[in-house]
């Protein structure tokens, strides 16, 4: 047996944006991996960076545990860890090396370790999973087990998904994505897990308790800018009725007022959803819950499924309001299945949310006042703004590689500074995220919403577009059918009058 400390490396409070927000989860795949450790039947202690004060605490957390072997497992399920966020990678590089200084073996996985495994590496670590890296895991963790002495490059030779250092160089395997692995099952150490300080966070900022669950793993769809180091375009579902059991494990241990369901893409099924609705009822175990899906999933059925498990918002990745852009980005989706689907969930009590991407290459004014145009027609309840965001691995990324300087990541979530160039400047996006948030909240309000109120946000959409020329960059890089410069304008007005 051996003493196994798993870790990661998101601190809330080293990203600002979310630390305001004040909305923290457990880190899911993290205690999955806890729990599969445990389950092999070695003794398992987390260090959850997450409400952690900053680094500064993972040496007394060490020592405490005295571990053989640390994993640094990177939470999945956190789409954050997705974009390799500077301070993160920082942060995860100095654990490395103090556990390395301090005797451990140590071994890291994550999106950011498979993308850029020799800065890791260089940090201390023996070994770098590449993907999801469950598989080497085992072997790594029976092979120490069966001999502690074990010499530390024998220790990581020869095993498949497994990047090391040779000679001072990184040897990296390229195997390619891999399936969700089958052994990941069970349910995540959940008793490892300091409940009640996310419980008093969560009730001080927000006046209620949330926790989160995923019920498969990895997507199947192939928009182009999103990054799958971890599963490719794989996807496993998890049985309806283990989903339900811990959803009702939860409810009983620990009381939460909503569950948020982590997955890429909910439910993907209509019978799935209805027999996890069934499993529900049967063991008074449902829980209000947010989900993220597709606009096209959104059938009636699809709606009357979700409502009748608890469902009580479903975020859509909406994007963009223009169908060139959606069609350039590959996303499979039409503008009016967006309207459909908000109509539809919302009639049935549902909160829809539309993530909306602003900067695609090759997006233009018209394709801005389309998106504008989109929240004005469907009034989702709640937007989430981003600019795009180049993730390595990805076709778009590949777009615009050429263009990228030394700032290849942000250093936190509330950066939205553009790294390619783009139709505009960052600024420029960053007021028209202003805009259409203050346009959803004027949406809600409804006949509360003051004259005065709409008048001051159309004079500042007026503005906006009156000085757009002036964030244009010269040498943006189009990949969308071009439109000349008049052609934009006529439409920019034709937005404005409607």
């Amino acid at each position: 047996m051996l003493k196994i400390q798993v870790s990661h490396s998101y601190f809330l409070r080293y990203d600002s944006k979310q630390w305001e927000r004040g909305k923290p989860y457990p880190p899911l795949a993290t205690i999955q991996v806890a729990a599969f450790l445990r389950e092999a039947g070695h003794e398992v202690t987390l260090f959850d960076a997450m409400l952690a004060e900053g680094v500064e605490d993972y040496e007394p957390a060490f020592v405490e545990s005295a571990p053989d072997v640390v994993v640094f497992y990177e939470d999945n399920f956190n789409f954050l860890t997705k974009m390799c966020l500077g301070r993160m990678r920082e942060a995860a590089c100095r654990m490395i090396g103090e556990a390395s200084s301090m005797g451990a073996r140590v071994i890291v996985a994550g999106s950011d370790a498979s993308d850029h495994p020799e800065a890791f590496l260089a940090a201390g670590a023996n070994a770098v999973l590449v993907g999801e890296g469950i598989a080497a895991l085992a072997q790594l963790i029976d092979r120490l087990d069966a001999n502690p002495a074990m010499d530390a490059r024998d220790w990581v030779s020869n095993i498949d998904g497994v990047a090391t250092l040779v000679g001072g160089q990184a040897k990296v395997p390229r195997i390619g994505a891999m399936p969700p692995d089958p052994r990941l099952v069970g349910h995540p150490a959940w008793d490892l897990v300091d409940i009640e300080r996310y419980r008093a966070l969560w009730n001080e900022r927000h006046g209620y308790f949330s926790l989160n669950m995923a019920a498969s793993r990895g997507c199947p769809f192939r928009c182009n800018w999103c990054a799958k180091p971890i599963w490719g375009n794989h996807y496993k579902q998890r049985d309806a009725a283990d989903v339900a059991a811990e959803m009702t494990y939860l409810k009983h241990a620990f009381a939460p007022d909503h569950i948020w369901m982590a997955d890429d893409i909910f439910g993907f099924h209509f019978d799935w959803v209805s027999a996890f609705a069934d499993h529900l009822g049967e063991a008074d175990g449902s829980v209000p819950f947010t989900i993220q899906t597709r606009a096209d999933l959104c059938s009636d059925r699809m709606a009357d499924a979700l409502a009748r498990a608890g469902c009580a918002e479903a975020w859509i990745g909406a994007e963009s309001g223009s169908q060139r852009v959606l069609d350039s980005m590959t996303k499979g989706t039409r503008v009016d299945d967006l309207v459909a689907a908000r109509q539809r969930l919302g009639e049935r009590g549902i909160r829809v949310g539309f993530f909306i991407q602003l900067g695609y290459l090759g997006e233009q004014l018209d394709d801005l006042l389309a998106t504008r145009a989109l929240i004005a027609r469907a009034a989702p309840d709640d937007i989430g703004v981003s600019v795009s965001y180049p993730l390595p691995g990805t076709k778009f990324f590949e777009q615009v590689q050429a263009q990228l300087g030394e700032k290849t990541h942000w250093q936190d979530s509330g950066d939205l500074a553009m790294m390619f160039s783009g139709a505009y400047d960052s600024h420029f996006y960053r007021s028209f995220r202003d805009l259409l948030h203050a346009q959803v909240e004027l949406q809600q309000a409804g006949r509360e919403a003051s004259a005065m109120a709409l008048a001051s946000l159309q004079a500042r959409w007026d503005a906006l577009i009156a000085c757009e020329g002036a964030h244009r960059n010269a040498n943006a890089t189009p990949t969308l059918a071009p439109s000349d410069a008049s052609q934009v304008k006529r439409r920019a007005a034709t937005s404005q009058n409607h």
